[in-house]
Protein backbone atom coordinates (compact mmCIF):
# COMPACT_ATOMS: atom_id res chain seq x y z
CA UNK A 1 0.00 0.00 0.00
CA UNK A 2 2.59 2.06 0.79
CA UNK A 3 4.47 2.09 -2.21
CA UNK A 4 0.87 2.99 -3.82
CA UNK A 5 -0.04 6.40 -5.45
CA UNK A 6 -3.27 7.15 -2.88
CA UNK A 7 -6.49 7.59 -4.11
CA UNK A 8 -9.13 10.17 -3.17
CA UNK A 9 -12.93 11.24 -4.19
CA UNK A 10 -13.89 14.43 -3.94
CA UNK A 11 -17.12 16.02 -4.50
CA UNK A 12 -18.23 19.30 -5.15
CA UNK A 13 -14.82 19.29 -7.17
CA UNK A 14 -15.53 21.84 -10.17
CA UNK A 15 -14.60 25.10 -8.64
CA UNK A 16 -14.13 27.10 -5.50
CA UNK A 17 -12.80 24.84 -2.60
CA UNK A 18 -13.54 21.24 -4.42
CA UNK A 19 -11.38 22.80 -6.79
CA UNK A 20 -8.75 23.73 -4.56
CA UNK A 21 -8.89 19.94 -2.85
CA UNK A 22 -8.26 18.69 -6.42
CA UNK A 23 -5.19 20.80 -7.12
CA UNK A 24 -3.96 20.27 -3.38
CA UNK A 25 -3.98 15.87 -3.64
CA UNK A 26 -2.86 15.89 -7.64
CA UNK A 27 -0.07 17.94 -6.05
CA UNK A 28 0.77 15.64 -3.25
CA UNK A 29 0.81 12.24 -6.24
CA UNK A 30 -2.83 11.04 -5.13
CA UNK A 31 -4.94 9.87 -7.86
CA UNK A 32 -8.53 11.74 -7.45
CA UNK A 33 -11.98 10.86 -8.63
CA UNK A 34 -13.53 14.52 -9.18
CA UNK A 35 -17.94 14.79 -9.72
CA UNK A 36 -19.72 17.69 -9.45
CA UNK A 37 -22.97 18.37 -11.92
CA UNK A 38 -20.84 20.76 -13.86
CA UNK A 39 -17.81 19.54 -13.90
CA UNK A 40 -15.48 19.38 -17.09
CA UNK A 41 -12.54 17.19 -18.33
CA UNK A 42 -9.37 17.36 -16.13
CA UNK A 43 -5.99 17.91 -17.83
CA UNK A 44 -4.28 16.37 -15.06
CA UNK A 45 -3.61 12.45 -15.99
CA UNK A 46 -4.14 11.19 -13.06
CA UNK A 47 -7.69 12.68 -12.37
CA UNK A 48 -10.35 11.33 -13.58
CA UNK A 49 -14.01 13.13 -13.57
CA UNK A 50 -17.42 11.70 -12.70
CA UNK A 51 -19.89 14.38 -14.17
CA UNK A 52 -23.76 14.19 -12.07
CA UNK A 53 -25.58 15.37 -9.25
CA UNK A 54 -24.25 13.60 -6.06
CA UNK A 55 -27.86 13.65 -4.30
CA UNK A 56 -28.89 11.00 -6.87
CA UNK A 57 -27.78 7.14 -5.77
CA UNK A 58 -26.84 6.12 -9.24
CA UNK A 59 -24.45 9.25 -9.19
CA UNK A 60 -22.14 8.01 -6.11
CA UNK A 61 -22.82 3.99 -7.50
CA UNK A 62 -21.13 5.66 -10.88
CA UNK A 63 -18.08 7.14 -8.88
CA UNK A 64 -17.39 4.55 -6.81
CA UNK A 65 -17.06 2.19 -9.82
CA UNK A 66 -15.47 4.49 -12.13
CA UNK A 67 -12.37 5.00 -8.76
CA UNK A 68 -12.26 0.78 -8.18
CA UNK A 69 -12.12 0.68 -11.86
CA UNK A 70 -9.57 3.22 -13.04
CA UNK A 71 -7.25 3.01 -9.80
CA UNK A 72 -8.59 -0.07 -8.14
CA UNK A 73 -8.73 1.22 -4.48
CA UNK A 74 -10.77 4.26 -2.47
CA UNK A 75 -8.39 5.64 0.33
CA UNK A 76 -10.22 8.85 1.10
CA UNK A 77 -13.44 10.44 0.37
CA UNK A 78 -14.13 14.26 0.39
CA UNK A 79 -17.63 15.10 1.44
CA UNK A 80 -17.14 18.86 -0.28
CA UNK A 81 -20.09 19.00 -2.03
CA UNK A 82 -22.66 21.35 -0.37
CA UNK A 83 -25.16 24.14 -1.08
CA UNK A 84 -25.97 27.52 1.44
CA UNK A 85 -28.74 29.19 1.28
CA UNK A 86 -28.86 32.38 3.68
CA UNK A 87 -32.74 33.27 3.65
CA UNK A 88 -34.15 33.94 7.01
CA UNK A 89 -36.16 30.51 8.39
CA UNK A 90 -39.24 31.69 7.48
CA UNK A 91 -38.49 32.72 3.84
CA UNK A 92 -37.17 29.21 3.07
CA UNK A 93 -39.27 27.59 0.22
CA UNK A 94 -40.23 23.73 -0.12
CA UNK A 95 -37.77 23.54 -2.82
CA UNK A 96 -34.57 25.18 -0.77
CA UNK A 97 -35.35 23.24 2.11
CA UNK A 98 -35.63 20.37 -0.92
CA UNK A 99 -32.41 20.91 -1.93
CA UNK A 100 -30.57 21.89 0.94
CA UNK A 101 -31.48 18.75 2.20
CA UNK A 102 -30.69 16.10 -0.66
CA UNK A 103 -27.15 17.83 -1.54
CA UNK A 104 -25.77 18.13 2.16
CA UNK A 105 -27.32 15.13 3.34
CA UNK A 106 -28.57 12.75 0.66
CA UNK A 107 -25.15 13.27 -1.33
CA UNK A 108 -23.10 12.36 2.02
CA UNK A 109 -25.08 9.58 2.91
CA UNK A 110 -25.14 7.82 -0.85
CA UNK A 111 -21.20 8.18 -1.25
CA UNK A 112 -19.85 7.71 2.16
CA UNK A 113 -22.21 4.49 2.78
CA UNK A 114 -20.83 2.82 -0.77
CA UNK A 115 -16.96 4.63 0.01
CA UNK A 116 -16.89 2.88 4.11
CA UNK A 117 -18.13 -0.63 2.27
CA UNK A 118 -14.73 -0.47 -0.07
CA UNK A 119 -12.91 1.12 2.74
CA UNK A 120 -13.47 -2.02 5.22
CA UNK A 121 -12.75 -4.43 2.37
CA UNK A 122 -8.75 -3.14 2.58
CA UNK A 123 -8.86 -2.01 6.57
CA UNK A 124 -7.97 1.49 5.88
CA UNK A 125 -9.35 4.91 4.81
CA UNK A 126 -10.73 8.18 5.86
CA UNK A 127 -13.73 10.27 5.15
CA UNK A 128 -12.98 14.28 5.51
CA UNK A 129 -16.54 16.18 5.90
CA UNK A 130 -16.62 19.60 4.58
CA UNK A 131 -19.12 21.50 7.06
CA UNK A 132 -18.82 24.90 8.39
CA UNK A 133 -18.20 26.77 11.35
CA UNK A 134 -21.09 28.80 11.15
CA UNK A 135 -23.37 26.17 12.48
CA UNK A 136 -21.98 25.79 15.94
CA UNK A 137 -20.87 30.17 16.00
CA UNK A 138 -24.09 31.62 14.84
CA UNK A 139 -23.49 35.00 13.49
CA UNK A 140 -26.21 38.02 13.79
CA UNK A 141 -27.22 39.24 10.27
CA UNK A 142 -26.42 35.95 8.35
CA UNK A 143 -29.15 33.47 8.41
CA UNK A 144 -28.28 30.06 8.08
CA UNK A 145 -30.48 27.31 9.62
CA UNK A 146 -30.39 24.94 7.01
CA UNK A 147 -26.59 25.19 7.10
CA UNK A 148 -27.28 24.18 10.88
CA UNK A 149 -29.31 21.69 10.37
CA UNK A 150 -27.45 20.04 7.41
CA UNK A 151 -24.08 20.46 8.14
CA UNK A 152 -24.46 20.46 11.94
CA UNK A 153 -25.79 16.92 11.14
CA UNK A 154 -22.70 15.94 9.21
CA UNK A 155 -20.49 17.29 12.42
CA UNK A 156 -22.12 15.19 14.76
CA UNK A 157 -22.09 12.07 11.83
CA UNK A 158 -18.78 12.80 11.68
CA UNK A 159 -18.05 12.09 15.81
CA UNK A 160 -20.17 8.61 15.16
CA UNK A 161 -18.82 6.99 12.20
CA UNK A 162 -15.74 7.63 13.84
CA UNK A 163 -15.65 5.66 16.43
CA UNK A 164 -18.13 3.16 14.53
CA UNK A 165 -15.10 2.42 12.57
CA UNK A 166 -12.28 3.15 14.70
CA UNK A 167 -11.14 -0.61 15.26
CA UNK A 168 -11.77 -1.40 11.57
CA UNK A 169 -9.03 1.36 10.49
CA UNK A 170 -10.84 4.04 9.10
CA UNK A 171 -10.89 6.91 10.12
CA UNK A 172 -13.73 10.17 10.04
CA UNK A 173 -12.78 13.92 10.65
CA UNK A 174 -14.51 17.12 9.31
CA UNK A 175 -13.33 20.51 8.32
CA UNK A 176 -15.71 23.62 9.55
CA UNK A 177 -14.39 26.30 7.39
CA UNK A 178 -15.25 30.10 8.08
CA UNK A 179 -15.98 32.51 4.97
CA UNK A 180 -13.72 31.50 2.71
CA UNK A 181 -12.59 33.57 -0.66
CA UNK A 182 -14.06 31.77 -3.08
CA UNK A 183 -16.43 32.67 -6.37
CA UNK A 184 -19.43 32.60 -4.85
CA UNK A 185 -18.65 36.35 -2.69
CA UNK A 186 -18.09 39.21 -4.98
CA UNK A 187 -14.96 40.91 -4.37
CA UNK A 188 -16.73 44.00 -2.98
CA UNK A 189 -18.28 42.06 0.04
CA UNK A 190 -14.73 41.07 0.95
CA UNK A 191 -14.26 43.40 3.36
CA UNK A 192 -17.98 42.63 5.17
CA UNK A 193 -17.38 39.57 5.51
CA UNK A 194 -13.46 39.48 6.33
CA UNK A 195 -14.77 41.43 9.48
CA UNK A 196 -16.88 38.91 10.47
CA UNK A 197 -13.69 36.77 11.65
CA UNK A 198 -11.62 37.43 14.96
CA UNK A 199 -8.71 38.03 12.44
CA UNK A 200 -10.03 40.31 10.38
CA UNK A 201 -10.13 38.42 6.78
CA UNK A 202 -11.68 36.14 5.36
CA UNK A 203 -9.68 32.88 4.66
CA UNK A 204 -8.17 31.27 1.29
CA UNK A 205 -9.01 28.43 -0.56
CA UNK A 206 -5.79 27.12 0.57
CA UNK A 207 -6.29 26.73 3.94
CA UNK A 208 -8.95 24.27 3.91
CA UNK A 209 -6.79 22.30 1.19
CA UNK A 210 -3.58 22.86 3.92
CA UNK A 211 -6.52 21.47 6.30
CA UNK A 212 -7.59 18.30 4.59
CA UNK A 213 -4.15 17.25 3.78
CA UNK A 214 -3.04 17.49 7.04
CA UNK A 215 -6.11 15.29 8.31
CA UNK A 216 -5.17 13.08 5.55
CA UNK A 217 -2.02 12.64 6.83
CA UNK A 218 -2.66 12.28 10.59
CA UNK A 219 -3.00 8.89 11.80
CA UNK A 220 -3.46 9.21 14.94
CA UNK A 221 -6.57 11.55 14.40
CA UNK A 222 -9.82 10.72 14.16
CA UNK A 223 -13.70 12.33 15.15
CA UNK A 224 -12.10 15.99 14.97
CA UNK A 225 -14.03 18.66 13.76
CA UNK A 226 -11.20 20.95 12.92
CA UNK A 227 -11.90 24.72 12.28
CA UNK A 228 -10.56 26.98 9.60
CA UNK A 229 -12.55 29.77 10.29
CA UNK A 230 -10.11 32.40 11.45
CA UNK A 231 -10.90 32.23 15.48
CA UNK A 232 -14.86 32.12 14.70
CA UNK A 233 -15.19 29.09 16.75
CA UNK A 234 -13.10 30.95 19.91
CA UNK A 235 -15.43 33.75 20.40
CA UNK A 236 -16.38 37.12 19.59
Amino acid sequence: MHNQQKVVVITGASQGIGAGLVKAFVDRNYRVVANSRSIKPSSYPDVTVVPGDIAERTVAERIIAEALSRFGRIDTLVNNAGIFVAKPFTAYTKEDYGNVLSVNLDGFYNITQLAIAEMEKQRSGHVINVTASLVDNAIDGVPSVLAALTKGGLNAATKSLAIEYARRGIRVNAVAPGIIKTPMHAPETHEALGGLHPVGRMGEISDIAEAAIYLDTAPFVTGEILHIDGGQSAGH
